[in-house]
């Protein structure tokens, strides 16, 4: 039981965890196995495991769940012509599943403070309900469902077994959420006109949402969920700056659950379609062995050097985040072998927590699923997948370079040495040259695939999949083969003596098919440009014929199947078996992203329904006194408070929602012209930074508990460690070109080799290490250095001012003058959508065109009015790039900035070379004979000179 639910990989040797664990346990004060399995349950997969039938309901309950989805996501239902279901009728099946799998295997917390929450939450909003419903029409209904649902929070909630009321909770939430898929036709003809009927499965589903939520989440999501749903009733009674009319029941229950406007919204919408099968995939693969794949193969590449494991870490877990969805699991999936030998080389418990820490939440930022984020944001930003990954990808590739070399620098400090290896690497020319020919290998194998496939589609039609389903096959025949050649992979004891490293040949040509179905899920998405969804289908179908096949296969190639059919087909039951777990373990790791997903929805309904979105506009900008930086860290902050204790998923939902129109709005405002993917991007690096910071970062927390470290330590460390991934967000603000926006290839690389040189002086700097400990002067130019190389405009702007600040009554002449897509910066005075004067900046591309008036003709400015000196827009075209832009008519254009030739930015990296050729200097000269560094000793009175 204990194997279907728990979330961390099941590795090929699993006695080897009970024993690592167990040992570190008895030492340094860490978890056994079975504490770290219910730590990673109660967070990801429900904590309540029931014997007999019971719990194999749930476990049935939940296989069921994955292949719902896969058959939805799959061509099936169209072949068919059965099974087709619209996305209104998939999310109400798929909260449905995930309602009736919170209530039966998260039992409720019994602490006073969520005893409280959970009695305190029915009471009020029962008595929002009752307050916001229209005379004339009962509400005696109301408490009555808000007392049965406090009875049976006090009537208990125990571990091991599933009470009567438990059950009634779980089969009335489950139909609650039905009830839109069973009533689907009679409930389109009444749309904004609810029936009693509506009314009381509305009330019932939300309260019993927000106490699933309770259950599966902690208490920080349903607060924050109440209290928007208290502030979408309660709207005349806020302060002037938030007010707004109030909603009623009615309203309420039509755009909360009757619509898709809240609940059953685009959130829960992207959960049903794309995040559960890039979360089931991720468990197939798990389960498949390629977790300790990933770790052996980071650790026989990275262990050898100093702070080998902490590197190895890093790796492990930016490769484990590429099928995780949850920072918890990360930590304790790589953690339970990662951080005790970081502590046997030499890192306390609190830095070896937050390595861990700080690479696992990295994990959620990094491409393609980005703790599922990705598939939401192509929804709320409104461009490709293709886009979302390559924006992201640049700064998340940084942010674990500059972590590789923090782990560095700590070694350093500390003379850490790495493990033993057990062979002698060959001469550096030897290892340049066998890398060299092993990437050109992959180019040329990358571009003959490219040109296969592209003769393939067009020769064989319809029937190309197959063509291409047969050559994968012989590729993973061809893997498994190579693999048969090696020994299996088993994790040794950490705790241990390390007498050598394993090699890294064998350790790759081991598990090298494990990479064929990430390879098919890349291609589908990147170069097919399938669907999210329906590249995961494929990608999940490949892995599991891979589950079905590789054990057999891999027994005949070694030529253990004796007289063949008796070993073989238990090798195939064994792989049905792993299918199987791998299917439940993935329903049971949605559980919480699915109910967080549906209660998010309730946060984006309540700020579209209100219009707090632009109140919150007003208060942040009073709180920033209208400067932009200040708007950026009290975003930045907000974000940080409202992602506390919150999943990835919900944290990205609830930020994006509120501040990511704040940021766009006021940045508008004082002439800041933000993409939105920047202003996304942004808020999702500070959400999940929660997971981090204290007092409510639950992976600091998990790694703490691994470590036997201390939690608040632990995660002021990591915060330390996490300052490169805080910094990122401010500078691709400020520096698009970190995101490749509107950015060649040759320029892409020159980005990414100067972006990653400044992010690593950055790390020196805030690490107080760069060749030997640094002097105070030292670090603060490091840091100015740093920033010089990301934002070299931001000198040279002062020195040769981009722009050219021009009259309103020029723009004619500005636009018949400046270059063919060049941009236009126009200041206006206009009304906001309530009518409110405001001033704020707009962008204008400039296009085609014989002189100036047929140009702004081109951009959608029809005709301009003439005052003496004040000029107004009359007309913008309708759907035209000046509408897109904010243009409307009777506003006043205040100025007009046209760009002016200036030399190029890039001439300060000469003086900014000479400053880090005086910081290289100063520390050298610092250095002992034969490069050694200072001891310990020396270093600190060098520190205080």
């Amino acid at each position: 039981m204990s194997d279907q639910n728990n979330n961390s990989p099941k590795r090929d040797n699993d006695q080897f965890e009970a024993t690592a664990v167990e040992m570190e346990a008895s030492g340094a004060g860490g978890l056994s196995q079975s504490e770290l399995d219910d730590l990673v349950a109660s967070s990801d997969t429900g904590a309540r495991t029931p014997a007999g039938w019971v719990g194999k309901l749930i476990l049935i309950t939940a296989l069921c769940w994955s292949l719902f989805q896969l058959w939805i996501a799959s061509p099936l239902p169209f072949m068919f012509g059965f099974g087709v279901l619209d996305s209104t009728e998939t999310r109400s099946i798929h909260l449905a599943f995930a309602l009736f799998l919170a209530f039966m295997a998260y039992p409720a917390e019994r602490s006073p403070f969520q005893l409280g929450l959970g009695i305190a939450v029915p009471v009020l909003l029962a008595v929002l309900f009752m307050y916001g419903m229209k005379p004339g029409i009962p509400s005696w209904w109301i408490p009555i469902i808000a007392l049965a649902l406090i009875a049976a929070i006090l009537l208990g909630s125990p571990k091991s077994w599933v009470p009567p009321w438990e059950w009634a909770l779980a089969i009335i939430a489950s139909l609650s959420s039905l009830y839109i898929f069973l009533f689907y036709s009679s409930i389109s003809t009444r749309i904004g006109a609810p029936i009693l009927q509506d009314f009381v499965v509305a009330v019932i589903g939300l309260m019993l949402l927000l106490e699933a939520t309770r259950r599966s989440l902690g208490p920080a999501l349903m607060i924050v969920a109440t209290i928007f749903l208290a502030y979408t009733f309660l709207g005349p009674m806020m302060p002037g700056i938030i007010s707004h009319k109030g909603n009623t029941l009615s309203e309420v229950v039509n755009h909360q659950w009757i619509t898709t406007e809240g609940v059953f919204g685009i959130a829960l919408g992207v959960s049903t379609s794309f995040v559960f099968l890039f979360v089931l995939f991720g468990a197939l693969l798990d389960k498949a062995g390629a977790g300790n794949y990933f770790i052996q193969v980071a650790f026989s590449l990275m262990g050898h050097m100093r702070g080998g494991p902490a590197k190895a870490a890093v790796v492990s877990s930016a490769m484990t985040g590429l099928i995780s969805g949850s920072s918890i699991a990360n930590v304790v999936t790589t953690g339970t072998f990662t951080i005790p030998l970081m502590k046997r080389v030499g890192f306390s418990s609190e830095k070896a927590g937050a390595v861990e820490v700080a690479s696992s939440v990295n994990g959620q930022i990094m491409p393609p699923v980005m703790g599922a984020a990705a598939f939401l944001m192509v929804e709320y930003v409104g461009i490709p997948y293709f886009d979302v990954v390559k924006h992201a990808f640049l700064p998340a590739t940084i942010s674990y370079i500059a972590l590789v070399y923090i782990v560095h620098l700590e070694a350093m400090k500390a003379n850490m040495q790495g493990l033993p290896r057990a062979y002698e690497p060959p001469p550096l020319l030897r290892r340049l040259m066998m890398t060299a020919f092993i990437i050109a290998g992959i180019c040329g194998l990358s571009l003959l695939t490219y040109y296969l496939m592209g003769w393939i589609r067009p020769a064989f039609g319809s029937a190309a999949i197959w063509v291409v389903f047969a050559l994968l096959t012989v590729v993973y025949v061809g893997l498994l083969w190579i693999a048969s050649r090696e020994e299996p992979l088993a994790l040794d004891d950490p705790n241990a003596p390390v007498t050598a490293l394993p090699l890294p040949g064998p350790t790759v040509r081991s598990g090298l098919h494990f990479i064929l179905p990430v390879v098919v899920l890349v291609w589908a998405l990147m170069v097919d440009r399938l669907s999210p969804g329906l590249s995961a289908f494929w990608a999940t179908a490949f892995m599991i014929f891979i589950l079905l096949t590789q054990r057999p296969i891999m027994l005949m190639l070694r030529g253990a199947a004796g007289s063949g059919s008796a070993s073989t087909s238990e090798a195939f039951r064994d792989g049905v078996g792993d299918l199987i777990d791998g299917l439940i373990s993935g329903a049971r790791n949605m559980i919480g992203i699915g109910i967080a997903t549906a209660t998010a929805g309730i946060i984006v309904g309540a700020v579209s329904q209100t219009g707090v979105g632009s109140a919150l506009a007003d208060v942040v900008e009073v709180l920033s006194g209208g400067n932009l930086l200040a708007i950026l860290f009290l975003t930045a902050i907000l974000s940080l408070i409202l992602g506390m204790g919150l999943p990835t998923t919900a944290n990205y939902i609830v930020v994006s929602a509120l501040l990511a129109p704040v940021i766009v709005t006021l940045g508008q405002q004082n002439g800041l012209f933000v993409p939105l993917i920047a202003v996304h991007l942004f808020v999702f690096y500070f959400g999940i930074m929660a997971d981090v910071t204290p007092p409510v970062g639950l992976a600091s927390f998990a790694a703490a508990a691994v470590s036997g470290g201390d939690p608040i330590r632990t995660g002021i460390v990591a915060f330390f460690y996490s300052l490169r991934t805080a910094a990122l967000p401010f500078l691709f603000i400020f520096n698009t070109d970190l995101l490749l926006i509107n950015v060649d290839w040759i320029h892409g690389i020159f980005v990414f080799i100067t972006a990653t040189l400044a992010m690593l002086l950055f790390a020196a700097a805030t690490q107080g290490w760069f060749l030997t400990r640094s002097r105070i002067w030292e670090s603060a130019l490091l840091l100015l250095i740093a920033f010089s190389i990301f934002r070299p405009g931001f000198w040279m702007d002062m020195i040769y001012p981009p722009y050219e600040e021009l009259a309103p009554t020029q723009l004619e002449q500005a636009m018949a003058e400046a270059p063919v897509g060049g941009e236009l910066q126009l200041r206006l005075a206009g009304l906001n959508a309530v009518g409110d004067p405001v001033e704020f900046g707009a962008l204008l591309v400039v296009p085609e065109g014989v002189d100036g008036v047929e140009r702004l003709t081109n951009t959608g400015i029809t005709a301009l009015r003439t005052e003496g000196d004040k000029v107004y827009i009359d007309d913008v075209a309708f759907d035209s790039a000046a509408q897109k832009a904010g243009l409307d008519w009777d506003q006043e254009i205040l100025n007009v900035r046209s760009p002016v030739s200036a030399p190029s930015k890039y001439w300060l990296y000469i003086p900014v070379a000479l400053l880090l050729a005086l910081v290289v200097w100063s520390q050298r000269r610092r250095i002992g004979p034969g490069g050694a560094a200072p001891s310990g000793r020396e270093q600190k009175g060098l520190s205080h000179a």
